[in-house]
């Protein structure tokens, strides 16, 4: 990407797009040149002034060339009529207009009349419709071409020699480049409008493979789920089953209370992690038909969590907004890891910050945001290198996976997690 300088945008700039913006000069330029051309300068031009009101005439086509992307054709339509005027007033009144029997040098015109080729052009270079045919764009601009073509019945040769003062020039060479002129903006016309065309084409046909390419990304995504989600059901799934049958037999036959009471702690770690991995290859099989939200139930009490935190020493101060709407197991399990790592961090990271938990309940879901302070104190290095390190992106993943979005990042002299979860999640049965 190129660099670019710093500084202050142009208002315009700001308020359009770049591709807008750059049109609007495109626009403006045309219409200085046209505006230029049909002025003609100094005393030296062809037209009569009539205290202006002929350059007033002869600007309107130059003034309509604002409008040649929107109205292309009213535009050349304008400039067809002028030119048609023109021929009709000096038919009928030969001088009334143009200056053809001056007795002082005139400047010879490039072509007649100034604003013909800049309407050709966007004749044919802006077609509103694109179903148009190029014959209907084309109607304008064959009757612009008819009164520039007879210059000669209005403009005799004896004013054409009183051009610079010599006869070098004559109304024959007018007409040919009159009509060259306008025939070749025309044909640019033509080509700009087939360029873009084509253009268009190629990125529609580059975004088309683009939205194919994405597609078939997601298929596969979603037939790896499929075949992790079978993999965690055939095997997880059956080992954590064996494991709390094994922890109830065990707390049946156990001899002593202790030996009972740590294999029903165990048969319950165990029945919760079935639980959620029932969610996990739930969500991974989002493809297949979900179930319907009867097992939707309240969101998981985080005053809990709170606690545990302020019996080890951190201050943590739980504001919570709103009613909590009933939601999926998935979304209560995710919202209680978020904040359980956010505040187990908090401890690690930043010991002796104060902790602000915000809860806000939605009636669509929930947003929950765990802010530290700056730790007051030097955290223990052993505490902070422990563990995988992979927590935040754990959480991000898990809370992407319902449908939610996850942010973390420093936050003024702090730290901040931020997690907006659904309140319903389509889970299929695994």
């Amino acid at each position: 990407m190129p660099f670019l300088p710093a500084g202050p945008r142009p208002a315009l700039a700001r308020l359009l797009p770049p591709g807008r913006s750059r049109d609007l000069t495109a626009d403006a330029l045309v219409v200085a040149v046209g505006a230029a051309l049909s002025l003609g300068g100094d005393g030296g031009t062809i037209v009569r002034p009539h205290g202006g009101a002929t350059a007033a005439l002869f600007l309107v086509p130059a003034l309509a060339l604002a409008f040649r992307r929107r109205a292309p054709m009213t535009v050349a339509w304008i400039t067809a009529a002028l030119a048609a005027l023109v021929w009709a007033v000096e038919q009928a009144a030969p001088g009334t207009l143009l200056q053809v029997n001056a007795d002082h040098t005139l400047r010879p015109p490039v072509w007649w009349t100034p604003t013909a080729p800049l309407a050709a052009y966007a004749a044919m270079a802006f077609p509103r419709d694109g179903a148009r045919p190029v014959w209907i764009r084309a109607l304008p601009v064959a009757a612009l071409l008819v009164p520039v073509g007879a210059l000669g019945d209005v403009l005799p040769g004896s004013a054409m020699r009183q051009f610079s003062a010599q006869e070098t020039d004559s109304i024959a060479a007018l007409e040919f480049r009159s009509v060259f002129a306008v025939a070749v903006a025309a044909l640019i016309g033509m080509y700009a409008a087939a360029r873009r065309r084509a253009v268009q084409a190629l990125t529609e046909r580059a975004e088309r493979a683009e939205r194919e390419r994405h597609l078939l990304a997601e298929r596969a995504r979603a037939e790896e789920r499929a075949r992790l989600a079978a993999e965690m059901h055939d095997v997880v799934a059956h080992r954590v089953t064996l494991m709390v049958l094994q922890a109830g037999a065990l707390r049946v036959r156990a001899p002593d209370e202790p030996t009972r009471e740590a294999a029903e702690e165990l048969r319950g770690t165990g029945c919760l992690a079935l639980e959620e991995l029932r969610d996990v290859i739930g969500l991974l099989r989002r493809d297949q038909p979900a179930a319907p939200p009867a097992d939707s139930g309240p969101l998981p009490d985080l005053s809990v969590l709170v606690a545990e935190s302020a019996a080890v020493g951190v201050p943590v101060e739980l504001a919570e907004h709103g009613d909590p709407p009933p939601a999926s197991p998935a979304v209560g399990r995710t919202a209680y890891r978020v904040v359980q790592e956010a505040l187990t961090n908090a401890r690690k990271h930043a010991p002796g910050a104060a902790v602000h938990v915000d809860v806000r309940y939605r009636t669509d879901g929930v947003t929950l945001t765990v802010r530290n302070a700056a730790a007051s104190r030097e955290p223990d290095a052993d505490l902070a290198a422990s563990g995988s390190g992979m927590g935040l992106a754990g959480l991000r993943e898990r809370v992407e996976l319902i449908g939610g979005t996850f942010t973390a990042g420093p936050h003024l002299d702090g730290f901040s997690v931020e997690a907006s979860l659904p309140a319903y999640v389509p889970v299929a049965k695994p």
